[in-house]
């Protein structure tokens, strides 16, 4: 299994915690995580707010090939509707020009209207801007041009320089958390699904289903294992753990709900998210009682001893089937002695076997 550790700037939780010391204590854990046996490191893009706040992981990613030249880097994602598609595939050719065929490509739509409107960009344009600038960018990483005749973006045909020198065939990824964003990116071809561990895991699998039958619909061969990003409480003890993540995933929870507005009614006037007006109206209805939102949380994120983190990881692979595994470990006020710790256990006991799964096609060949 290809393991990747995930990183996301968040200072919501913490107490007089400066922006300064949230990044410098997540590179000390990057640093942590590029010694121990990880495959990759990744990074969120987030913009303004405690929520996280990486507003250019390009750029970081930059810094981070550089100084770890062992493990790949990658996105997780670059958000398409605030960029111009150009841009993002000129830095992308060079990034990935930088780290010699290293770089992961991730791409996203968004979610938060104060990002959006940061950017000054209606969210009701993203499911647009993304459909348009996505096969853009991935047709120009693979040809060397950029062209598009589209609604958002008329770009004339330019050649990007330096050229591509690697193709990102088994590097490109896609966040699809939506039934309507799976369909959306299984059109664009071996794109890897990225989903969080936000909710059990039996409401994912429908899901992921789907989207492997319309890749197969649209592609005529089985899709890539989708690429799943897992939020870590890892301790000696099972009561510790669960005690820690109670506390740290469930101020996640929290913080998920205020920086994506789940207790407002604006989705239910914006367009292409009606999966999320389903969920800020099931919230509504609780009266702000996040519990129920914490509970679901933590039967989909990893707790526990590495034992127990392990046969839960396994029971996830039985019910969704293979996939790749990204892993957080400093959220929702995790002290930093506690991220570091769990992030230490974790690649002494549970990477390690996490390294010797096979995906089912290759075992069955191999049989």
């Amino acid at each position: 299994m290809d393991v990747g550790f995930m990183m996301l700037f968040a200072s919501y939780g913490w107490e007089n915690c400066s922006d300064a010391q949230t990044w410098h204590e997540e590179l000390r854990l990057a640093e942590l995580a590029a010694d121990s046996g990880f495959d990759v490191m990744w990074s969120t893009e987030h913009h303004f707010e405690d929520y996280s706040f990486c507003p250019d992981n390009i750029q970081l990613m930059t810094h981070l090939a550089a100084k770890h030249p062992h493990i790949d880097i990658g996105t997780a994602a670059v958000i398409l509707p605030w960029h111009d598609p150009l841009r993002v595939a000129e830095q992308i050719a060079v990034l990935d020009f930088l780290s010699e065929g290293r770089l992961r490509f991730g791409m996203g739509r968004g979610l938060a209207r104060r990002e959006f409107e940061g950017f000054r960009i209606p969210m009701d344009e993203s499911r647009g801007r993304f459909d348009e600038a996505a096969p853009m960018i991935i047709k120009a990483l693979e040809t060397g041009f950029i062209e598009g005749d589209g609604k958002f973006f008329k770009q004339p045909r330019v050649e990007i320089r330096p050229r591509p020198q690697h193709s990102m065939a088994g590097r490109l990824y896609s966040v699809a958390t939506s039934e309507e964003s799976v369909e959306s990116v299984a059109k664009l071809g071996d794109v890897r699904i990225v989903m969080f561990a936000d909710r059990p895991w039996e409401l994912r699998a429908p899901i992921i289903d789907h989207g492997r039958a319309l890749h197969l619909k649209h592609h005529g061969r089985p899709a890539p294992p989708p690429m799943l990003t897992d939020f870590a409480i890892c301790a000696t003890s099972n009561d510790q753990a669960e005690e820690w993540a109670r506390q740290y995933q469930g101020m996640f929870t929290e913080s998920n709900f205020h920086h994506y507005e789940f207790l407002g009614e604006h989705f239910k006037s914006v367009k292409g998210y009606g999966g999320y007006q389903q969920k800020a109206e099931f919230a509504r209805k609780t009266g702000g009682d996040l519990s129920g939102a914490v509970d679901n949380f933590m039967k989909a994120a990893s707790w526990g001893t590495p034992d127990r983190i392990l046969r839960e990881l396994e029971k996830r692979r039985e019910l969704v089937g293979d996939y790749e595994l990204n892993v957080a470990f400093r959220f929702g006020g995790t002290p930093m002695s506690v991220a570091e710790e769990g992030l230490k256990l974790f690649a002494k006991e549970v990477l390690p076997v996490l390294k010797t799964w096979k995906a089912a096609d290759a075992t069955a060949a191999a049989e």
